[in-house]
């Protein structure tokens, strides 16, 4: 076995000269380059099986330059080298300690390149720091190790120059060593477990200098009342910083520590601050001049200003999920900004530039976001500003200009720094006006213009372009109040919506063309008006218009009521008033008289268009505050919380009269109905209820093209729909450029005082600023492209002043972006706790046609081109209650987030899915259809419908999540009659294992075990989207810890099945559900009695955390078959146990097998029970490994016939071969993943060059009939083995499925594991097909995977030992040298 990707905590981070970020994941090192901007190296395993927890570079790179490297002269923003250089790195965790050397070639020419120098050094101690001696020429390293000694080292040979101990021999948790020329000038800093820090010299007081020497302690500084997990010393100003278990940061001044002769400091060390503001444990401390970094379990990076008398947190750096921050990194500076790095525990690196220092004119109390900074815009004296709007001319790379609508009807113009009088209107516009802007093209020209709409409580509007504004036009929207005014811009025009009285939404098209004279002139069309359904507040908020490829334009809308509506307009639609053309003097040309118009206004309201489907008070009483597409979803937002994500979906003939008759859908013609479909809901954080808008968020890596060259939604709009629309009852047409597929998109609202956008998936704010809440106008740029780049400037209007964020005409860089926003994320991270659950969705593999390969960057590791390359969908769930549904690439070990879903309010447990093959057009290998059913606290069930297809923008796969269904039993009892008479379900009860029972036309069954001693069993209705509970059980009363099912087929093809749960007293029961599911399996009333299990027994000590089931079938003549049930325990016992079951009408059980020695006295007391259809079930026999994990087995899966895989706490991933003589165990590996919980495996197809096998194969051992061999029955078992055609070999062997072996009476038996895909559509298939496909099978699997989830996910290879070719097994040989190192 061998790592194809992992996450783990990222534990050590180190900058090297502000040019590169070295990081640690688990035993993996990488490299980052940050110049020019910030991209990703290079990674190698380097400490095998040890975590990274430090980096350090031997000396500056620029002294390690070949003798014909001409060295660089840095300057501001340029690389420091113009030649390739090297640079050796120690690299230490856990106990052991191993050089490697970075190569970097020419800037941008040659690729990063990580080369290991020497064997893994193994010490017989915990390392906790390490130091190059900058005097020697010998490649010598001080290292301090955990029990208080420190040791000089030759990192090439591994040999102990020296060792010296502390006379206080206590426990370290923290250590920092000081070193200078020699071993006699090295000073220790030491966090003791006595929760103080102690000084002391190694070789104080020694003049021999020999090994074994203890040295006194030279200074104490007590003060923490916790451990000590990290400390930092600043040697220009003689300040040392410890951070504690205490939640605290004690900054002391020591005085000089180090440096020629090895000083301590000061006599009596005094403790300058203590700093609390973390509200759990700090991790990691640093310190620059006049600051001091600090970061934590909380997950923030606190950035402190202690130097002027009084400490205060000045910023504060978020930017990783639950978990805290694992390490911390500042850079040595250039001028006065310095890079910050943080590693989380999600796996997660992210990327700051920050200030040293402050200005002399700078305040103390700087807020702790730049946002925070406020510009009053010194509007003038023309009244009170009522409407603001930014305006977007030119493209530029900054905001520079905004109007202002005040209460006395007068438009003012902010540009340049000074403010100016557009425009004035009459009294109508006084006290009351709504105001709208849009930047559109000036037909035929490259020009651009900003237009202007003013509404009035009349009726009147007045529409002008900011640059002339005396070549507007008046318009009118009927007689009465205009609530709203929406512009939606096209390519060459822009449409103008007035929500008037009565519901009536009237519109208008307009274009901007140039006369022969240069001036600008107003082309106006008016079009068909809306017509809203009725409602209390009937007025539009939202609108966004797109086309459809038949030529047809459909419009969405959002009303006040809170309704989603859709229209549709034919693109011939008839002008309803001839054109208006107007001059730049403002006098119209061919106008017509007010009687005519009179009439038009008639003729308008007979043609107004009512929505074809309609989602009445889908956001309920607040309203629609905008509604935007993307890809041909829409997006739609509202103050109840909640974002919704929808769909335009077109029927099919046969439902289109149930589609009318409900009003959800309307006819388009040939019989079909067009309609709004939900997909799903996102919540936004808790206390932001008050949503603005959405989102689109752009990719936050720095790409080579230009910085302010932003995607624009807008110019997609025409090509959302040119795709069919869906068919209901069809597959979905499959689209490979993204369309209809969710996008990863951000919240902007307002959450308390504050303006907000907040990132769904991280569970963070991006952009803040405290503006005193809603109930204001404000204009957020650069939002009009849909998109947020990461940095952005809020203008509003706070109590009669027009304030903004930013400056305007302020130009930022991409470091100055990093400044003012979150930062920049080098590495996404996943689940910031531990990950309870995964499940395995399929496979999409990647075009090889369509681009060119010379075209594909070489460290793309999501490039197309190459053949064979594909990626792995799989889904998490964890202790931060949400599923991340991930897209894994074996090859190059990139794990991509395709979606977050975060709809559960406590932790998930369990994970089940069902996977169909694609019905339709498409290449069935690039989509993937999974329905998802998730579980887990608060008695809380999910289900989704998942679509995985391939997406040609980003050559990555892309998902659409639909949510299908939802339950909580909580919510089911209240909705129950009398159910005052009832025990109200206990809200605690976690669901903590889910199997799939049975699939028909009618839904999914699924059973589910509970914390509250409850067997559950439901049945999902995607149809429908429902879940309903058809029955429970308390037949264990206690926890039932997992469940498993299985479905047996006789001779007559006839289908039984069968459910086993188990529980924490380590019984194992077997339900047999045929007859209890035969009347329906669409029973929502809950009357359906539960069965009574038919077989219990036990099996474990304890609790029984995993089951494995499988099917043996035997000859015809039998009439019956064995169930095999794989358990594993909290005792840590591997156990199987064999079931005969015997089919009606067979007879008894023929042969001599029958029930052989049971494994414990309880268990062969079990009667057989005969049920009504004449199934017998009878415990036959049993086997275990009492010791097959040192820790409780959390997770067990069947990988092949024969060969099972086990995980658990101890970090183990163990192999075991299964044949009828037993278990084997075959081989283990320790995994970089603690605290193990989830496991999937799957086969592979083989062909893969890069595979190898890393598994050392151990002793295997047989286990028969419950008592381990051992001693001289080792080699009778071994000859055994042999006989019955299953070797005893090496790993290569022992990978290898079963293929065939002998029962006691000499009849065949093949271990067959169930599929209920190919077991429900085979039919039959007697042992001798069985057989033949498992010998077939061995020949054909060449590779499997195996999946392990906890704190992390590691993806393993296995392969066949003989595959490695000779290249690989000797650089493998290389990486897996090891010395052990003796003091």
């Amino acid at each position: 076995m061998e790592t194809a990707a992992l996450i783990a905590p990222v534990t050590g981070l180190e900058f090297l000269q502000d040019q590169f970020l070295l990081t640690g994941e688990g035993p993996v090192l990488s490299v980052f380059s940050l110049q020019p901007r910030p991209k990703a190296g290079a990674s190698l395993n380097v400490l095998q099986q040890n975590r990274i927890h430090g980096i350090r570079p031997a000396g500056p790179a620029a002294e390690q330059r070949p003798p014909n490297a001409v060295p660089g002269q840095r300057e501001q923003g340029e690389s420091c080298t113009t030649g390739p250089f090297f640079c050796d790195l120690a690299v230490f965790g856990g106990k052991a300690v191993r050089l490697v050397r970075l190569h970097a070639g020419l800037e941008n020419e040659e690729p990063l390149r990580l080369e290991i120098q020497g064997p893994l050094l193994e010490l017989q101690d915990w390392v906790l720091d390490a130091r190059w001696l900058s005097g020697d020429q010998r490649r010598l390293l001080c290292v301090a190790v955990a029990h208080n000694a420190a040791l000089l080292l030759d990192v090439v040979t591994g040999n102990v120059q020296l060792q010296h101990f502390c006379l206080e021999g206590c426990l370290l948790y923290s250590a920092l060593l000081l070193v200078h020329e020699s071993w006699n000038d090295t000073v220790i800093v030491g966090g003791t477990v006595f929760n103080q820090l102690i000084v002391w010299k190694p070789g104080g007081g020694d003049e021999s200098g020999n090994s074994g020497h203890k040295a006194p302690v030279a200074r104490r500084l007590p003060g923490h009342s916790g451990v000590i997990f990290s400390i930092s010393y600043l040697q220009e100003k003689g300040h040392l910083a410890s951070a504690s278990d205490d939640r605290s940061v004690r900054v002391w001044g020591v005085g000089t520590l180090g440096g020629p002769g090895g000083r301590c400091g000061d006599v009596n060390p005094a403790c300058l601050r203590v700093l609390y503001g973390h509200q759990a444990r700090v991790f990691a401390v640093r310190l620059s001049p006049g600051r001091v970094f600090s970061a934590g379990e909380d997950g923030s990076c606190l950035m402190w200003d202690w130097d002027r008398g009084e400490s205060k947190v000045i910023r504060t750096l978020k930017g990783h999920r639950a978990g805290g921050v694992r390490a911390l990194a500042v850079s040595g500076g250039t001028g006065d900004k310095r890079w910050v790095a943080t590693g989380g525990a999600d796996g997660g690196v992210r990327l700051w530039k920050v200030k040293d220092s402050l200005e002399k004119n700078d305040s103390v109390e700087e807020e702790e976001e730049e946002t925070e900074k406020l510009t009053d815009l010194k509007f003038p004296d023309q009244g009170l500003p009522k409407v603001v709007c930014i305006t977007e001319e030119n493209k530029n790379p900054t905001w520079s200009a905004s109007v202002v609508c005040t209460d006395r009807g007068i438009v003012c113009q902010y540009r340049n720094g000074t403010w100016e009088t557009l425009w004035q209107g009459s009294r109508d516009f006084h006290s009351y006006s709504v105001m709208d802007t849009v930047t559109v093209n000036v037909k035929d020209s490259p020009a651009t213009v900003t237009l202007c709409a003013v509404g009035s409580i009349s009726g009147s509007l007045q529409v002008f372009p900011t640059s002339h504004p005396q070549s507007g036009i008046s318009l009118t929207g009927g007689s009465g109040k205009i609530h709203t005014l929406i512009w939606q811009k096209e390519k060459d025009a822009a449409y103008l919506l007035a929500s008037g009285p009565e519901g009536l939404v009237y519109r208008w098209r307009l274009e901007v063309k140039l006369n022969e004279s240069g001036s600008l002139i107003l082309k106006v069309d008016s079009l068909a008006p809306f017509l809203l359904p009725r409602s209390a507040k009937r007025w539009l908020t939202a609108a966004v218009r797109l086309h459809r490829g038949s030529g047809e334009v459909l419009w969405v809308c959002g009303d006040r009521r809170g309704s989603l509506l859709l229209f549709q307009e034919e693109q011939n639609e008839s002008l309803l008033t001839s054109r208006r053309l107007v001059n730049n003097e403002g006098k119209e040309t061919g106008g017509k008289s007010r009687k005519m118009e009179k009439e038009e206004s008639k003729e308008v309201h007979d043609l107004t268009l009512e929505p074809l489907s309609c989602l009445f008070g889908v956001h309920g009483k607040y309203g629609v505050t905008s509604v935007c597409e993307y890809r041909g979803l829409f997006y739609s937002t509202s103050k109840d919380g909640w974002v919704r994500i929808f769909r335009v979906r077109r029927m099919s003939p046969e439902k289109s009269e149930e589609s009318s008759q409900n009003g959800s859908g309307g006819r388009v013609g040939d019989g079909e109905t067009l309609k709004l479909e939900v997909l799903r809901v996102q919540r936004a954080c808790k206390g932001m209820e008050w949503l603005e808008r959405v989102l689109i968020l752009k990719d936050e890596t720095p790409g080579e093209e230009e910085e302010h060259v932003i995607e624009d939604c807008s110019q997609n709009k025409k090509q959302n729909l040119t795709e069919p629309l869906e068919v209901a009852g069809k597959e979905e047409v499959e689209v490979e450029n993204g369309e209809g597929r969710e996008a990863r998109f951000v919240i902007v609202g307002f959450h308390a005082a504050h303006f907000v956008v907040w990132d769904p998936v991280r569970q963070e704010r991006l952009f803040a600023v405290h503006c005193g809440g809603g109930h204001r106008s404000w204009s957020l740029w650069p939002s009009h492209t849909g998109t947020w780049p990461g940095y952005g400037a809020l203008v509003f209007i706070k109590q009669g002043a027009v304030l903004t964020s930013r400056p305007p005409g302020e130009s930022l860089g991409w470091t100055g972006k990093a400044e003012r926003t979150g930062g920049w994320t080098l590495r996404e991270g996943v689940h910031g706790r531990g990950i309870w659950c995964v499940r395995r969705l399929g496979r999409i593999e990647e075009p090889v046609h369509g681009i060119k390969p010379e075209n594909i960057p070489e460290n793309e590791p999501g490039g197309v081109g190459r053949e064979g390359r594909y990626w792995e969908i799989v889904v998490t769930g964890g202790e931060d209650t949400s599923l991340a549904v991930l897209a894994l690439h074996p090859v190059s070990g990139t794990i991509r987030t395709l979606s977050v879903i975060t709809d559960h309010i406590s932790g998930v447990r369990t994970l089940t899915a069902v996977t169909r093959p694609e019905r339709g057009g498409g290449d069935p290998s690039r989509r993937v259809s999974a329905l998802l059913v998730s579980a887990g606290g608060r008695a809380q069930i999910q289900a989704y419908r998942l679509l995985i297809s391939w997406d040609r923008r980003v050559r990555a796969p892309s998902c659409q999540v639909i949510q299908v269904a939802r339950h909580r039993l909580d919510e089911q009892w209240e909705k129950r009659r009398n159910r005052h008479k009832t025990v109200k379900m206990d809200p605690e009860t976690r669901y903590m294992s889910v199997a799939v029972v049975e699939e028909n036309v009618n839904g999914v069954l699924l059973a589910l075990s509970c914390s509250d001693g409850a067997l559950r069993l439901f049945t999902l209705s995607e149809a429908k989207n429902q879940v309903d509970l058809l029955w429970e059980t308390f037949y264990h009363q206690r926890c039932v810890l997992s469940v498993a099912a299985c479905s047996l087929e006789d001779d007559k093809s006839s289908r039984y099945t069968i459910l086993f749960s188990a529980a924490t007293d380590g019984k194992i029961a077997v339900w047999h559900l045929t007859e209890a599911l035969s009347p329906s399996t669409d029973n929502s009333s809950g009357a359906t009695t539960p069965p009574i299990p038919c077989l219990d027994f036990l099996a474990h000590q304890s609790g029984i955390n995993s089951l494995v089931v499988w099917v043996e079938k035997l000859g015809r003549e039998e009439s019956s078959c064995l169930v095999t049930v794989a358990s594993g325990g909290d005792d840590g016992q591997l156990t199987l146990s064999t079931i005969r079951v015997q089919f009606p009408e067979g007879g008894s059980p023929g042969g001599s097998r029958e029930s052989t020695q049971m494994r414990d006295s309880e268990t062969s007391v079990q009667t057989q029970i005969q049920l009504s259809k004449q199934l017998k079930l009878r415990l036959q026999s049993q086997s275990c490994i009492p010791l097959a994990h040192a820790a409780p087995l959390t997770a067990l899966k069947l990988l092949s016939p024969g060969l099972l895989v086990s995980t658990s706490s101890d970090q183990r991933v163990c192999l075991w071969r299964v044949s009828s003589t037993g278990v084997g165990h075959s081989g283990a590996l320790c995994s970089h993943v603690a605290d193990a919980a989830g496991l999937e495996v799957w086969e592979g197809d083989g062909g893969d060059e890069h595979g190898e096998t890393g598994l050392e194969p151990e002793p295997e051992h047989a286990v028969r009939e419950g008592k381990e061999s051992g001693g001289s029955g080792e080699d009778e078992e071994a000859a055994h083995e042999s006989k019955d055609g299953e070797p005893a070999g090496p790993l290569g062997e022992t990978l290898d499925p079963v293929c065939k072996s002998s029962d006691d009476k000499g009849g065949e038996i093949t271990s067959q594991p169930l599929n209920k895909t190919q077991t429900h559509s085979s039919g039959e298939v007697n042992a001798e097909q069985l057989s033949q496909g498992s010998c077939e099978s061995r020949e054909k699997m060449r590779k499997g995977w195996v999946l392990v989830c906890g704190q992390g996910v590691q993806l393993l290879r296995l392969r066949n030992a003989e595959m490695d070719t000779d290249g690989r097994r000797n650089e493998s040989e290389k990486e897996n040298q090891r010395v052990t190192v003796t003091f």
